[in-house]
């Protein structure tokens, strides 16, 4: 690894750090703007005034906003995100649990949405404006078009209710051996359909434009065979784009699937942030938000510095 490269990955690996500053404002500030008490929440609805001064003081809701924001900042950059109003738990500790679920649920259901797309792209680019480009993109418009909710939704109702081949609700962790896979099987394909028709068509997409290149006729003119040249070849060059929206959508979906996690009653890091809303609990609002963030940083920055061994042609510049 060359001086330049070091200094770009410490460069970028910088500007990370005013990023993670100003979504740590709006973090702070936006969760303020939620309507509810904590206090009250904690207390219930026949608590006294004094009894939720008390508590407010307590958890420092008393003192001004910037002194609890310097305070809070304070904790996060030692590592620590503070307690759960709610539960009492270490909020850094209930955010890696929760994160590890979601991790493998999002990861399975992008590898297989990848893999989907990299073979229906490639097969409609090569079979470009005939009857099989076009029913591959009204599949791929059709899983873009399809709510993940809905999708999960139906099926729990084919393969839970009507076959009961998969559990409908619960989940056993991957930890427990191969008793766990079962429960995630529906929401894994429910993320992967969801995700794989804007991959299909950005692999299409990028394969057509490869396929147009001199060197793809070059390599049909040596008497390569059309497998060989869409596979070594074309593939190379057309997945860098893809690679893009790839890491794009999985720091998107390790922040939390929410939606799919709701339907599937799994204890995720979107359902966590859910709960946390509902309860009005800050410290884990915040602290899953951030964490959020910081993977979305950290996930686009490996698909920046993986970038130039797909395509050659970009270079990593100080």
């Amino acid at each position: 690894m060359n001086i330049g490269t070091l200094r770009y990955i410490g460069r970028r690996l910088l500007l990370t750090v005013p990023t993670l500053l100003i979504v740590a404002i709006l973090v702070f500030m936006l969760v303020r703007l939620v309507p509810g008490d904590p206090a009250q929440v904690m207390l219930g609805d026949a608590a006294t005034p004094e009894a939720l001064a008390a508590l407010r003081a307590e958890m420092g809701l008393d003192a001004p906003l910037w002194t609890q924001f310097v305070t809070w900042l304070g904790h996060v950059v030692t590592g620590d995100l503070g307690a759960s109003i709610i539960t009492g738990e270490a909020v850094g500790g209930l955010i890696l649990e929760r994160f590890a679920v979601t991790a493998s649920i999002v990861v399975s259901a992008i590898v297989i949405a990848t893999l989907v797309a990299v073979g229906l792209g490639l097969t409609a680019a090569a079979h470009h404006r005939r009857g099989s480009d076009s029913a591959i993109v009204a599949l791929a418009t059709l899983a873009m078009s399809i709510p993940s909710f809905w999708l999960g939704l139906m099926l729990i109702l084919v393969f839970g209710v009507k076959l009961g081949w998969l559990p409908v609700v619960g989940y056993v962790s991957l930890s427990d051996g191969l008793a766990g896979v079962p429960y995630l099987v529906m929401p894994v394909l429910t993320l992967a359909i969801a995700e794989s028709g804007a991959l299909i068509r950005m692999m299409r997409a990028s394969a057509i434009d490869v396929l147009g290149l001199d060197y793809i006729t070059h390599a049909r003119a040596k008497g390569q065979s059309e497998p060989r040249v869409l596979f070594f070849h074309v593939l190379p060059n057309a997945f860098a784009p893809t690679m893009t929206l790839v890491g794009l959508t999985l720091g998107h979906l390790l922040g939390g699937a929410a939606v799919v996690e709701t339907v599937f009653t799994l204890p995720g890091l979107g359902r966590l942030m859910v709960d946390a809303v509902l309860s009005r609990d800050y410290p884990v609002v915040q602290g899953c938000l951030l964490f959020t963030a910081a993977v979305y940083v950290l996930v686009n920055l490996t698909t920046d510095l993986l970038y130039p061994l797909l395509d050659p042609r970009v270079r990593l510049e100080a």
